[in-house]
């Protein structure tokens, strides 16, 4: 299969955001996102399984860790201030290595769209996929703004 097939392509994307979340689990950060960080890790080594054929079985509790990581992103999302701009990706190393990792994931969503438009697989296993991407993304754009505020930069 060349570099350039949509599949390689796919799981290569998949495979770029678990690195970057390997950056962001060098930083000081708490046990609880250190845990979840490495589990999402571990959720998108069965991503990268599944969309290299493995079948379905390797993601079949996606949803679940979905519904997590919106959990994860309402309860800090309470305590940090409401946004009525934009922000830009910087503050503290942590922060932006986040923001690295959160780009990526948005990244990797597309190549995955792209992905699955060309190839037929089962409808919800595709959705689930999807989803956890999307709220990926927004995990780590919130846990950016979480550790500016954690460690006293205010650009959150």
């Amino acid at each position: 299969m060349l570099k350039n097939n949509a599949q390689v392509k796919a799981y290569g994307a998949v495979d770029e955001v678990t690195s970057f979340l390997g950056l962001v689990l060098l930083q000081n950060i708490d046990s609880k996102d250190r845990l979840l960080l490495t589990s999402i890790q571990k959720n998108l080594y069965n991503v990268m399984g599944f969309l290299s054929g493995a079948g379905n079985k390797l993601i079949r509790d996606l949803s679940k860790a979905t519904v997590y990581l919106e959990e994860e992103i309402d309860r800090k999302e309470k305590v940090l201030p409401k946004l009525n701009r934009f922000i830009l990706p910087q503050g503290t190393p942590l922060c932006v290595f986040c923001h690295i990792a959160r780009t990526t994931t948005r990244r990797c969503e597309r190549q995955l769209v792209e992905f699955f438009k060309l190839n037929v697989l089962e409808k919800n296993s595709v959705l689930n996929v999807i989803a956890y991407i999307n709220r990926l993304s927004d995990y780590l754009f919130v846990l950016s703004r979480w550790y500016n505020r954690e460690q006293g930069d205010m650009l959150t």
